[in-house]
């Protein structure tokens, strides 16, 4: 499969993308920052971490993307290693990062570790959402970064977290499509796989 197929722009998808991110960033920041807690304690107490070894990634929100700021803090301080994404020559790599080190703009909006940090494989991955299913099928922003590294990644955990008011009825999936195997809102704790 190529990465152009899997990147391929999807109108459907598009609506449900621009429907799922209107009603997450219709949010109150408010409500966002106390169920980031939430979400948070919810991710933690996943029956996974118990013997982790990591590395874990995750992302350096944006927008109004649940924060996984507090996770990683935690997993910090339990002795994980851990890494957030970076794109690269169209390609997601990760690179070795830790709670109030330097980040620098990585394009897309994003912040990303330096670029002389190390480049780790991580073993878990904390993912966003633009909108979700309970199969644990995710739409993101359309690039397919994230399927493509799930894919190059397996055998990996993976774990979106999101708010409950990104869940769709179902993601129209595709073949290079990877399925999450938990996700984690304010509400609730689904396991998919």
């Amino acid at each position: 499969m190529s990465s152009a197929t899997s990147a391929s722009p999807s109108p459907h998808k598009a609506a449900l993308r621009a429907d799922a991110l209107g009603r997450r960033d219709a949010l109150e920041i408010d409500d966002r920052l106390e169920w980031d807690q939430l979400i948070a304690a919810q991710v933690l107490a996943l029956p996974l971490w118990a013997g982790a070894a990591g590395p874990v990634s995750a992302y350096w929100p944006m927008r109004s993307e649940a924060d996984p700021r507090p996770i990683l803090e935690a997993l910090h301080a339990q002795g994980l290693p851990l890494c957030l994404p970076a794109i690269v020559d169209k390609h997601m790599i990760f690179r070795r990062w830790a709670p109030y080190e330097p980040i620098v703009p990585g394009g897309f909006g994003t912040l990303v570790p330096s670029p002389s940090e190390p480049v780790m494989r991580p073993r878990i991955l904390i993912v966003p959402l633009a909108a979700f299913d309970r199969r644990g099928y995710r739409i993101g922003y359309g690039k397919g970064y994230y399927d493509r590294a799930l894919a190059e990644l397996a055998p990996t955990l993976s774990i979106g977290i999101g708010y409950a008011a990104q869940e769709i009825e179902a993601v129209p999936d595709a073949p290079h499509d990877r399925r999450l195997d938990w996700i984690v809102t304010e509400r609730e704790t689904i396991h998919c796989g």
